[in-house]
């Protein structure tokens, strides 16, 4: 018996098996080169992008005026509408195979990391971490923001007054549960701007723990907006179950930390925060349900192309009061997009209308149709002129 016979593990592989294996491999090897190729300048090609946004940011510090240096008055470095313009041209000349929405994300978070180089923002918004206020606030500044949670909308506004937090993220409208009154009343008793608005739609999922005993569930938290945006649901799938209202969804998902019987409902960015498994998603009984944020600040925005103007009107307590108002909106063109109303404090049936409308306070038409509201009621105040949600 040969030595080669006597051990089987020993083998004499055929020429033309390595040279069929080499060809299989090849086409592979050749395409992960191009790609390793492409990494490299795409890598480059970020780090040039930083370092133009590093030169913006030296360029307006030197060219802040006398004025605001002697006020210590920091320069802007957070402009909603270039940003709006920057990720609509994205989308616009995207061909694919990516999505337009998913290519606009990409350079988003690019941007965030650039602003953070050039002066890191502080972000307020509606806490805890993990609510749909904080996916909303990562959705519109990325995730290089230094974003910062507060226990009411109220703190949102006094943190952006003080100067605590550059800007603010704040819930003011959702498609199925309404309009939420505690943001349209802080502008009431602020002078902040809106500068931004953000659209997210509202998927919510159905939360367990690791140490979960999902056999033995007794208790679902979740915000009371979100139980009753998934009372059907519910419903069907787990009728004797209690349904427990917190303060917010975020706060569902950090309860499961120290119960083992409970469930939450609440969205992705809770299920990442708080390390759990989402055991059914988007659950909610009206898939279309979308909730509309505004990003609250100091200064007023330039057109960006495609924008929107928020006012509030305090009119005459008289009949006809509000036809009246909203007839310059037609006679000069301007489309009514949402009107609110809310009491004017602390006058007796006395009311405010709150109107967003299409355009910016620099043109023409919209200019025109606000100074032609002035004379007929007791005040108008313009809110701010920002760019329509692009993402």
């Amino acid at each position: 018996m040969s030595e080669q016979s006597a051990n089987p593990q020993t083998t004499t592989q055929n020429p033309e098996e390595t040279n069929a294996a080499a060809t299989e491999q090849s086409p592979l090897t050749a395409l992960r080169e191009q790609i390793d190729a492409l990494d490299i300048q795409i890598h480059n090609m970020i780090n040039d992008r930083a370092k133009l946004a590093q030169d913006v940011a030296i360029y307006k510090k030197q060219t802040v005026s006398d004025a605001d240096a002697k006020s210590h008055k920091n320069p802007i470095f957070y402009r909603p509408e270039r940003e709006a313009q920057v990720l609509k041209a994205v989308m616009e000349r995207n061909t694919g195979p990516i999505a337009d929405d998913k290519m606009a994300r990409l350079f988003r978070e690019i941007m965030s990391v650039c602003l953070d180089l050039e002066a890191p923002q502080r972000i307020a918004f509606l806490g805890p971490i993990g609510t749909f206020t904080h996916a909303a606030t990562l959705k519109h500044f990325g995730k290089a923001a230094d974003t910062m949670p507060l226990a009411t909308i109220t703190d949102v506004f006094r943190e952006v007054e003080a100067g605590t937090a550059a800007y603010g993220v704040v819930p003011v409208e959702n498609s199925s549960e309404g309009v939420v009154n505690h943001t349209l009343d802080g502008f009431l008793s602020s002078t902040l701007k809106i500068i931004g608005e953000v659209e997210l739609p509202i998927h919510q999922n159905f939360l367990v723990a690791e140490h979960t005993k999902v056999d033995s569930l007794s208790r679902i938290y979740s915000h009371q907006q979100s139980l009753a945006q998934c009372r059907h649901w519910l419903d069907v799938n787990f009728p004797n179950i209690e349904r427990v209202a917190v303060s917010s969804n975020g706060e569902a998902a950090r309860r499961l930390k120290n119960e083992w019987h409970s469930a939450a409902i609440a969205g992705d960015v809770a299920a990442v925060e708080y390390d759990l498994h989402k055991l059914y998603e988007n659950i909610e009984d009206n898939p279309s349900n979308t909730t509309r944020f505004l990003i609250i600040g100091h200064e007023a925005v330039a057109p960006s192309g495609q924008d929107k103007t928020s006012i509030v009107v305090s009119a005459h307590d008289k009949a006809g009061a509000l036809i009246e108002i909203l007839k310059p909106l037609s006679e000069h063109g301007v489309s009514m997009t949402s009107i609110e109303t809310r009491p004017e404090r602390p006058n007796k049936w006395a009311y405010v209308f709150f109107i967003d409308m299409d355009g910016h306070i620099d043109d023409a038409n919209v200019t025109a149709a606000i100074e032609a509201i002035r004379p007929m009621v007791k005040d108008v105040r313009i809110l701010g002129s920002y760019p329509k949600a692009v993402l």
